[in-house]
C-alpha cells in the first residue's frame, strides 16, 4: 500500500474566494443596471383619479368626440393577458340600466352627487363603486360605474380595470429573465470550474483507506490544493497503519507455527483417543494460521488491473467445483468485461459459494448488467441471514454460525476477504435475504 500521488507541482494557486467575489460584484453590477434601465423606462401605468365633474361630462358628450366612443363597453379593449386596456373615459349607450359589475355596490352619496352635478334626478342616475374607489368625495378611482338616463337611452362610464400585467410590467419582467440567463451561464461554469476539483478530492479520499493507490490529485485554488495535500497525508498516514497492523497479523500467524510444531511432535506420544482430538485441534489451529496469512497477503496485495471476461470466470469456477461434488449451478447472463486480478477475484466468488452451500445447502451464480457496473449474486436455499448482522458478518473473524465449531464454518475470514477484494477492485460486497434463502451480492464496474 502506498500514499498515492502528491498534489500536481507547480505555483500556489490563486484563492478560490477570489472567481467568487467577481461572480457576485458582476451579478450586483447587471442586477443595478437592469434596475437603473426599469427605473428610467418609466414608471407603471395607472388610472388617474376622475371627478364627479368629469364623468357628468363624459355622460353629456361635453367632452370633444374623439374622447366618446358608442359601442361595446370599455371593457372589449383588451390588453396584455387578456386584461383590459387603458385610455381616458369614454362613454357607451345602451337601450337598459347597467348592473353593478363583481366587486361593485350601489353608492348613494355618488349617486347624489352625480345627480346634482347632472342637474337631473337621483332617479335618472346609477352610482356603482368598489370598496378602494372612493379615493376622495369629489373623486373616484379603482372600480365603479356610472350611468345617465337622458329620457331616450342609458349613457355609462366605466372605468377601466387595472391590467394584470401592463406593457411596462411584462418590459420589467423581461428584463429580469434576461438577467437572470445573463448570469446563469457564467455562473454554472464557475460553479463547475470550481467543484470539479472537489469532485476529484472526494473520489480519492473514498479510495484512500482500499488498499488501493492514490490517483493523481488536481491541482486548482489554494484551498483546493491545501485540501489535497491533506488527503495525501491522510492516505499516507492509512496506508502505514494498515501496513503495520498487516506485519503484525503476519507475524503473529508466522510465529505460531513453530510452538504448533513441537506440539504436534509430543502429541504423538499421547494415548491414541487423546492424540486424535489434540491432533485435531492443532490441524484447526493451523487452518486459522493459514486463513489469517490469507487475510493479510490479500490486504498488502495491490490490485492488477488485467481485462477479464467475468463471465468465464464464473463459468470456471463453477464447474471446478462441480467436478468436486459441489451443489452449484450457474445462470449465466450477458458478457461482462471488468478490470482486476483474476486469482483474487475467484478467492472472492469461491468465498461467497463456499458460504451458500455450507449454510444453505446450494449456491446458484448469476449476474447482470446495470449502470456500467456487473451485479453478481451468489444464492442459496438456507434459512437466510439476521438483517441486523448482514454488515457485521463482514468484519474479520466473525462467523455466521454463533458457535465455535469447524464443522459448521470457518474461521470468520471469508466474507473478510470477500469485502477487501471487492473494494480494491472498485466495487462493494452486501448480504440480504432473498425469496428462499441468503443472497450475497458483488457489483464490479465494468472496464472502459
Amino acid at each position: 500500500m502506498s500514499s498515492g500521488a502528491e498534489p500536481r507541482a507547480g505555483t500556489r494557486g490563486a484563492s478560490i474566494a477570489r472567481p467568487i467575489f467577481l461572480l457576485v460584484i458582476a451579478s450586483v453590477l447587471v442586477a443595478t443596471a437592469i434596475s437603473f434601465v426599469v427605473t428610467f423606462s418609466g414608471p407603471p401605468p395607472f388610472d388617474r383619479p376622475h371627478s364627479v365633474r368629469a364623468i357628468a361630462m363624459t355622460l353629456t358628450g361635453a367632452f370633444p368626440p374623439a374622447f366618446e366612443r358608442a359601442g361595446p363597453p370599455p371593457d372589449a379593449r383588451r390588453g396584455p393577458f387578456g386584461s383590459p386596456g387603458f385610455g381616458p373615459l369614454r362613454r357607451y349607450g345602451a337601450a337598459t340600466a347597467p348592473t353593478a359589475r363583481p366587486g361593485e355596490t350601489p353608492d348613494a352619496a355618488a349617486r347624489r352627487r352625480l345627480a346634482a352635478e347632472l342637474r337631473t334626478s337621483p332617479s335618472r342616475v346609477l352610482a356603482f363603486t368598489g370598496t378602494a374607489s372612493e379615493a376622495e368625495r369629489d373623486a373616484f378611482v379603482g372600480s365603479f360605474t356610472f350611468a345617465w338616463y337622458d329620457g331616450g337611452r342609458w349613457w355609462v362610464v366605466q372605468s377601466r380595470v387595472q391590467p394584470f400585467l401592463t406593457r411596462w410590467h411584462v418590459r420589467t419582467l423581461l428584463a429580469m429573465l434576461a438577467a437572470i440567463l445573463l448570469l446563469s451561464l457564467p455562473s454554472w461554469l464557475i460553479v463547475r470550474a470550481l467543484t470539479r476539483p472537489l469532485r476529484l478530492l472526494a473520489r480519492a479520499a473514498d479510495r484512500a483507506g482500499t488498499g488501493a493507490a492514490l490517483p493523481p490529485l488536481p491541482g486548482g485554488s489554494r484551498e483546493v490544493r491545501d485540501l489535497a495535500r491533506a488527503v495525501t497525508t491522510m492516505h499516507a498516514r492509512l496506508a502505514h497503519h494498515a501496513e503495520a497492523r498487516t506485519a503484525m497479523l503476519a507475524g503473529i500467524a508466522h510465529d505460531l507455527g513453530t510452538p504448533l510444531s513441537r506440539l504436534a511432535f509430543r502429541v504423538e506420544q499421547l494415548p491414541e483417543d487423546a492424540r486424535a482430538r489434540a491432533a485435531a485441534d492443532i490441524g484447526e489451529m493451523r487452518a486459522m494460521i493459514a486463513a489469517t496469512l490469507a487475510f493479510t497477503r490479500d490486504e498488502a496485495m495491490q490490485t492488477q488491473a488485467d481485462r477479464l471476461d467475468l463471465g468465464s470466470l464464473l463459468d470456471s469456477l463453477v464447474q471446478d467445483m462441480v467436478d468436486a461434488g459441489q451443489p452449484v449451478t450457474l445462470e449465466a447472463g450477458p458478457r461482462a468485461v471488468v478490470r482486476g486480478d483474476t486469482a483474487a477475484l475467484r478467492r472472492l466468488f469461491g468465498n461467497l459459494i463456499e458460504n451458500a452451500v455450507r449454510y444453505g445447502e446450494s449456491a446458484t451464480v448469476g449476474w447482470q448488467l446495470e449502470d456500467g457496473s456487473v451485479h453478481v449474486r451468489v444464492t442459496d436455499v438456507g434459512g437466510g441471514i439476521d438483517p441486523a448482522e448482514a454488515e457485521r458478518l463482514f468484519q474479520p473473524f466473525v462467523r455466521g454460525d454463533p458457535s465455535r465449531n469447524r464443522a459448521t464454518g470457518g474461521t470468520g475470514l471469508g466474507l473478510a476477504i470477500v469485502r477487501s477484494i471487492a473494494t480494491r477492485h472498485g466495487g462493494a460486497a452486501t448480504l440480504e435475504n432473498g425469496r428462499q434463502g441468503a443472497v450475497a451480492r458483488v457489483v464490479l464496474p465494468l472496464a472502459g
